[in-house]
């Protein structure tokens, strides 16, 4: 597959460890095939995550980006609801 399509997905956060944690959480993802797609994921700063797709035609781009956004956002989602079962009950 030679792409001429590319889709560029930036995460920014202030706490390094939840860019950490998001990358490990995308990365056996970006390890499955999407159909017709390719993806990597790199930390690009300690607060940064970039995930980059590209494929070879518009529709399959915008089903894997459709795709990594639902992951991204039931990541970041999970993290939110887990932070907050730690914290503790308002007095």
């Amino acid at each position: 597959m030679s792409p001429a399509w590319e889709g560029t997905i930036a995460c920014r956060t202030t706490d390094p460890s939840v860019a950490r944690w998001l990358a490990q959480a995308l990365g056996p993802e970006v390890a499955r095939e999407v159909p017709r797609a390719r993806a990597r994921v790199d930390l690009r700063s300690p607060t940064e995550v970039v995930l980059e797709v590209r494929a070879s035609e518009t529709g399959p781009l915008r089903a894997a980006l459709n795709t990594y956004l639902g992951w991204i956002h039931l990541s970041i989602e999970t993290l939110g609801r887990a932070h907050d079962a730690e914290a503790p009950p308002p007095p």
